[in-house]
């Protein structure tokens, strides 16, 4: 019996297909982890209530309200 991590055993190589979809998919998932930081990374690190709006004067609800 051999000594080592495997003790003999030889672990097959993913194919052509399944790198290119799994190096797809993290990086698909890096953008929008980033993205969504970008967009409420104040909000998820606790630094702004999802309420707060800045210093907007006009909400969008123009001149009837």
């Amino acid at each position: 019996m051999r000594a080592g991590p495997f003790a003999g055993y030889v672990v097959p190589k993913a194919g052509l297909g399944y790198r290119i979809v799994s190096k797809t998919l993290g990086a698909s998932m890096w953008f929008w982890m980033m993205y969504r930081i970008k967009e409420d990374g104040p909000v998820a690190f606790g630094l702004r209530h999802p309420w707060d709006h800045g210093d907007h004067s006009d909400h969008g609800h123009g001149e009837k309200h």
